[in-house]
């Protein structure tokens, strides 16, 4: 490994790379790197509660929605979601979306989005099981949350797959490769140089 934990969503082919290093200001930051399809989404409305995401779009359209706000960032721009503000994304365009930016602080994005890609993986329709991903979000649930329950499930029915899920802990923490933690070195990473 080169130091980045890579993610791979096998059914909309997005793609993450993503890296602990500390900011000029000592701070552990996430540095990251994405790329989506074509006409694919991303995330669902989700929210980071300690976390503030910027990046700059390297190519490709982001489309995003931040709070009631929709935005369209053309290659060499630059969004920001701010912590504690609802937000989703999507590639808004024909061509690839690639994508460069970071998550001031890293707080524990890397370790929720890889439990969250593992149990997406897993699945042979691309639905997440309802149990695995209450394990994951009650495991995150005073730093991430989704706004909204998956589709084919009640608030009701997703609430009870929560206890369930983290009662049962089905999502093997020995499956999960261990999360980078390279913080030693200094990151010039200034925010949104495409």
């Amino acid at each position: 490994m080169n130091g980045y934990l890579e993610l791979k969503n096998r059914h909309t082919g997005e793609a993450l790379r993503l890296r602990r290093v500390r900011d000029n200001a000592g701070r552990i930051i996430l540095a990251i790197e994405g790329s989506l399809p074509p006409r694919m989404s991303g995330p669902p409305v989700h929210v980071h509660f300690h976390q503030r995401e910027e990046g700059c779009v390297k190519a490709g359209t982001l489309g995003a929605r931040v709070g009631k706000e929709k935005i369209v960032v053309q290659a060499g721009g630059t969004a920001v979601f701010p912590a504690g503000v609802s937000h989703a994304w999507w590639n808004g365009g024909e061509t690839l979306l690639e994508l460069s930016g970071q998550s001031v602080p890293a707080v524990d994005l890397d370790q929720y989005l890889q439990a969250l890609f593992a149990v997406l993986n897993a699945s042979a329709s691309g639905r997440p099981s309802i149990f695995y991903l209450a394990h994951v979000l009650w495991r995150h649930r005073h730093t991430q949350a989704v706004m909204t329950p998956p589709n084919t499930h009640s608030a009701s029915n997703f609430s009870s797959g929560a206890a369930a899920g983290s009662y049962v802990g089905q999502v093997s923490r020995h499956k999960l490769a261990r999360v980078p933690t390279d913080v030693h070195r200094r990151s010039s990473h200034r925010s949104c140089d495409c």
